[in-house]
């Protein structure tokens, strides 16, 4: 028997735009941590004592100072580019999102096979089951 939910979850934001937002928060509580070493720096402490404070290696901590002494508050936010491109265009994830919608392709490696033989790119499983989470 299939319990039905007393109050119903209303779609505010798609998936992707809600991912989107939780990796700001991520980017932010990052910031918020390396803030805190700081203040912690401010108060005296050691570079190795601020870093165990929240939870890092005195090397990290190190780089934390010396991009705070050179750039401040910018210096402390993450430096990621985003990561690699992908190896599939969006036209080809769009493909591979309604193929997959159709056809009810449920193991991984004939996913990875598929792509292989679609649009000629290779993956790991892993990095399959990444895309997968993606396309939803």
């Amino acid at each position: 028997m299939v319990k039905t939910e007393m109050i119903p979850i209303q779609k505010k934001l798609t998936h992707k735009e809600l991912n989107k937002r939780i990796r700001y928060i991520e980017t932010l509580i990052k910031v918020l941590d390396r803030l805190y070493f700081i203040r912690y720096r401010y108060m005296g402490d050691s570079v190795e004592e601020a870093a165990k404070k929240v939870g890092v290696t005195k090397k990290v901590a190190y780089v934390w100072q010396k991009r705070w002494n050179k750039d401040g508050y910018a210096g402390l936010l993450p430096r990621h580019g985003g990561g690699r491109p992908s190896k599939l265009s969006e036209e080809q994830r769009d493909d591979l999102r309604l193929y997959l919608r159709l056809h009810k392709v449920v193991k991984t490696s004939q996913i990875a096979a598929l792509i292989k033989e679609k649009f000629g790119v290779e993956y790991s499983l892993k990095q399959v089951r990444i895309i997968l989470k993606s396309l939803d």
